[in-house]
């Protein structure tokens, strides 16, 4: 795709908005329905396409990728099904109505959820939209749309321009009819899209990295909390926005916390991701194999303890694009391995001594958009929790929630997607006032 693309795109969801604005909130429930039913009926074929082209291992993909896009596009029926009576204060009534034509650019890592996480709150909203999926990986956005094209929408409704980000991404942020924009990737396509989109004012939701610490108090249970965070790290082999790549131990327990993570870590040794066995596909592409294991170099060059993986060719898989799975022990918290986004299965171990330095290390980054912390004590744990400055924070492993808000604190961004708070970046409010109160 290219900029006349855009163009066409941007047009043809001008023109659906009035009709597809104007529909009630039970014929777009009816709508995501459908869509979740046709993508659950496909999940296999999904699963298949992200594990080719991403390099998730297949189980994961089936586990993840396939299903967690359906739950989400029903989150939204549920949302839609529920009711919506306008807010009344004193004699205003406040409405909320939909934003207006909206650009979904969505990553390569989580490529199908992250278009629906965007695409399903929009048009739950009453939004038409213009998607951009990544272009390292399209296929299954092309499935989504086949079947959005399937249902009886308006058409220009929901539009496909792939392509590139410099050129398809910047024309969508830059677009005067393009009355909002929900970008999830990297901080600097992120500040770009920023750019792009200022001089039209337009609304700008960013979902973008994360360094995000996996803080262990000394009367947790250290063997589950850092076997539940190995898994958190290396989970779609480290490609995760939200992925504990710090984990924060108490300084007494540095040996053993490294002993456990070299014993998990081992679990996820490099496979082929269709093996039902595999638990660490390789990395999505040759030149972030590259970039990871500079990174893992790198943390040598500077010092840190590596206690397993490292920069070298996993044994046996010398063509594909593969990383070991790492660990690194003692490390500095302002070291460059543990302040910047590798985006590959390389974990950090860090001491702490108290509750107090744990949270000053959790904090000790330009990101915050996820963690964790572990402790006996609820209240314990709670008050740490309530310290980090991060819009997520698991207790104890807490399983995921699709309908709570999910967004950053500093340079993770800003904005929130998921439930009722995502439905609300698509959503204008306004004020009507009348003369006697009702």
């Amino acid at each position: 795709g290219d900029e006349v693309d855009v163009d066409r795109a941007a047009d043809a969801a001008r023109a659906a908005f009035p009709k597809w604005s104007s529909t009630s909130r039970t014929e777009r429930a009816d709508v995501l329905a459908k869509l979740a039913d046709r993508l659950e009926a496909r999940a296999d074929e999904i699963a298949g396409l992200i594990c080719d082209e991403v390099g998730t291992p297949l189980r994961t993909a089936q586990r993840i990728q396939a299903s967690l896009p359906v739950t989400v596009l029903r989150s939204y029926v549920d949302l839609l099904s529920a009711g919506d009576e306008p807010e009344r204060i004193a004699n205003t009534m406040v409405l909320r109505e939909p934003l207006g034509v909206v650009a979904a650019i969505a990553p390569w890592n989580y490529p199908l959820h992250q278009v629906v996480a965007k695409l399903a709150p929009a048009l739950a909203a009453g939004c038409t939209v213009v998607v951009k999926p990544s272009e390292v990986a399209p296929l299954t956005t092309s499935i989504l749309l086949d079947e959005l094209d399937r249902l009886d929408l308006p058409p220009g409704t929901v539009n496909l321009v792939n392509g590139r980000g410099h050129e398809v991404g910047a024309a969508l942020a830059a677009h005067p009819e393009i009355d909002g924009v929900s970008f999830t990737g990297s901080v600097r396509g992120g500040t770009a899209v920023s750019m792009a989109a200022a001089p039209t004012v337009k609304r700008v939701t960013l979902e973008l990295g994360g360094k995000s610490a996996n803080v262990v108090l000394d009367d947790a249970d250290l063997d589950l909390a850092v076997k539940v965070g190995v898994s958190n790290a290396f989970l779609n082999g480290g490609q995760t926005c939200t992925a504990w790549t710090r984990l924060v131990v108490p300084r007494p327990l540095m040996s053993r916390a490294l002993e456990l993570a070299e014993q998990f870590a081992a679990a996820f040794a490099p496979g082929d991701p269709r093996a039902a066995s595999t638990k660490l596909g390789p990395m999505a592409s040759a030149s972030h194999r590259d970039s990871v294991r500079e990174y893992i170099q790198r943390g040598i060059d500077d010092g840190s303890l590596l206690v397993t993986g490292g920069p070298e060719v996993p044994t046996g898989f010398e063509s594909g694009f593969y990383v070991r799975p790492t660990v690194f022990g003692d490390v500095d918290p302002n070291a460059a391995i543990a302040q910047e986004e590798i985006f590959g299965p390389v974990l950090c171990v860090l001491g702490h001594d108290g509750d107090e330095d744990a949270i000053e290390i959790a904090n000790n980054s330009r990101f915050g958009l996820h963690g964790s912390v572990w402790s006996a004590d609820h209240d314990r744990a709670m008050a740490v929790a309530r310290a980090m400055r991060t819009g997520t924070v698991d207790v104890n492993g807490a399983s995921y929630n699709p309908l709570a808000p999910f967004g950053g604190y500093k340079q993770s961004g800003n904005g929130r997607e998921m439930g009722r708070y995502g439905l609300e970046e698509f959503e204008e409010v306004k004020s009507i006032q009348v003369k006697e109160t009702f």
